[in-house]
């Protein structure tokens, strides 16, 4: 069994590894392919609301075809990519964008949906994207900004924007908010930092939860792990 990822973030291979080992994975079953460079060049595309070049397009396809070689399935862990990646036809394995595996998930969850993301130019993506999953099972969701964490990631400071992502997910729950759901994969290390009972859901267990529903070889184990990681009434 073999899943690829592609990735944006030089961290986030970490954070799959962990919530393999979580899922009871076996050593070795990820396969990871770090690219920032796709990441910076879609953001500079959409910022100045120009089309995505042709070309980048190609190089996504390329990496994605690339990871599809011998593995069951591919998982994009970057947000920024996945208005590409859904216009992506012909590869042999499911593809899987870990945020809108994260959306599904939080649907099936509950009711009172929060999200936290660290940069504002994720805001609306992910309310458009979290509201397409939450409305048909009559869930609502509050996306919400933790101020700062972004920059302090990018320095470097993990354990002060851990702390803040930790705070405001506290904050939620104490609110009233049923479900908590990292923005992005690199937030689950705050978890650490929250009682077990009320551990927020992340893209990177919820996209592996999702490549057990859609791949047979992938244990089933990691799906009904993720699922019973919501937050008690």
């Amino acid at each position: 069994m073999q899943i690829s990822l592609l990735h944006t973030i030089d961290s986030n291979p970490a954070v799959f590894e962990q919530a393999a080992r979580d899922a009871g994975l076996t050593a070795g079953a990820l396969r990871h392919d770090v690219r920032p460079a796709l990441r910076i060049a879609v953001d500079q595309a959409q910022a100045t609301a120009s089309a995505i070049p042709d070309s980048l397009k190609d190089e996504i396809e390329a990496a994605l075809q690339t990871l599809a070689a011998g593995a069951d399935a591919v998982i994009v862990t970057c947000a920024t990519l996945g208005p590409v990646v859904d216009g992506i036809k012909g590869i042999r394995v499911p593809v899987i964008r870990a945020d809108e595996a994260l959306a599904e998930i939080a649907a099936r969850a509950g009711t009172r949906i929060v999200v936290l993301c660290a940069a504002e130019s994720a805001v609306a993506a992910n309310r458009v994207m979290f509201e397409r999953h939450a409305r048909p099972a009559g869930a609502t969701v509050d996306v919400r900004l933790v101020p700062q964490t972004w920059d302090l990631f990018k320095r470097g400071e993990t354990a002060a924007c851990l702390a803040a992502v930790a705070q405001a997910a506290r904050a939620a729950w104490e609110g009233g908010a049923d479900v908590v759901a990292f923005a992005h994969p690199w937030m689950a290390g705050a978890a650490s930092a929250l009682p077990a009972e009320f551990r927020p859901l992340d893209g990177a267990s919820a996209s592996l939860a999702m490549a057990a529903r859609v791949t047979p070889r992938v244990a089933s184990r990691v799906a009904s792990r993720v699922v019973s990681q919501r937050a008690a009434p």
